[in-house]
């Protein structure tokens, strides 16, 4: 039985890994859209954008059991987490540069700690809730945040 805290090893590895397959997809894309000559930004954004939607999927079905079939609103809520886990991610670097600490890796390193972290219980506890495992857990998102599931 798998437990449906969000301190759950097992799904933590799951979510780790499917971190580094649409990352090294992310990538790839990225790379390929440079040697097309499509630019930082196109590049960027077309290695994101298929990165999250492997991300999204893989995460839906393996690592949370997603078995319950597609529930409205869990791109939106998906979406939601990654801007706040991405700004979070961001207000780690803008902070460390004003406090003087520039192009450091450790500073993006510690940005992307916090980014897997409030991604990772987002995502269990906001985004893939309610699924056929977890039929108690529609009802307290609800309780916790009226109108999410919409």
């Amino acid at each position: 039985m798998w437990s449906a805290l969000p301190f759950d090893v097992w799904r933590m590895l799951r979510f780790g890994a499917v971190g580094l397959l649409n990352t090294a997809l992310g990538y790839s894309l990225i790379l390929a859209g440079l040697a097309l000559g499509l630019g930082d930004i196109v590049s960027n954004a077309a290695g994101y954008a298929a990165g999250l939607t492997l991300g999204f999927f893989l995460n839906r079905q393996w690592t949370f059991g997603g078995a319950g079939g597609f529930r409205p609103g869990a791109v939106a809520r998906y979406a939601i987490t990654f801007v706040v886990a991405y700004g979070a991610n961001l207000g780690v670097v803008i902070a460390a540069m004003s406090a003087g600490f520039i192009e450091n890796p450790f500073v993006h390193l510690a940005g992307n700690c916090l980014y897997s972290i409030i991604f990772y219980l987002g995502s269990a506890r906001f985004v893939f809730v309610g699924g056929a495992d977890d039929p108690d857990a529609l009802a307290a998102t609800n309780a916790k945040w009226p109108g999410a599931a919409t």
